[in-house]
């Protein structure tokens, strides 16, 4: 069975919803690990409640974070890595220890506000001033710049007229983690290729 690890920087509520959907069965797949960054972060809350190992891997913690991290995922024998809210770029160890294998959500219909600087609230301001109809989510695989690996799938969210950033970020949220999951389930059935 696949081994999953998450990274998650604040409540990484999609990583949690594919670590439910695993120990209910409906993903088959081991959510082995969560990596954060930050230590008072709702996501080690909630996988410790749920099973799941955890570390926290910071530039306060360790002169090197991206060895610590591959270190890791080489230990735990990771075989697929899901972001979920993790704000920082990984390293190329990181990347080159589950190469092809791991996976990013952003918050909008890459490459279409996509890249440094554009995430979160930044995204859903941009499609709220340019009075763009639709936004959506985008599953990414993760390489070593911001947003630019292969899109894996995407889902369309219509945005109603005169909505505003924070009812598009609501939108967006409440869609991401079924989604995830979704996208998650395809991989692991052979429909969606690494």
């Amino acid at each position: 069975m696949m081994k999953l690890a998450f990274l998650a920087s604040h409540n990484g509520s999609a990583a949690k919803a594919i670590a439910q959907a695993c120990l209910n069965k409906h993903l088959m797949a081991t959510p082995a690990l969560l990596v954060s960054n930050n230590a008072g972060c709702n996501a080690l809350q909630w996988a410790r409640e749920l099973g799941v190992k955890t570390a926290v891997i910071n530039a306060a913690n360790t002169n090197d974070p991206d060895t610590a991290i591959a270190d890791l995922f080489i230990d735990n024998q990771i075989d697929l890595v899901i972001f979920s809210g993790y704000m920082k770029l990984v390293g190329p160890k990181t990347i080159a220890s589950v190469r092809g294998a791991l996976l990013n959500t952003h918050p909008a219909l890459l490459p279409k506000y996509g890249g440094r600087g554009m995430y979160g609230r930044h995204v859903h301001e941009a499609v709220h001033k340019n009075g763009d109809t639709e936004t959506g989510i985008t599953i990414h695989l993760v390489d070593d710049e911001y947003d630019t690996g292969r899109i894996l799938s995407q889902k369309k969210i219509p945005v109603a007229r005169g909505a505003s950033a924070a009812e598009i970020e609501e939108m967006v949220k409440a869609a991401e983690p079924d989604f995830y999951v979704e996208t998650v389930r395809r991989i692991l059935t052979g429909e969606i290729s690494l």
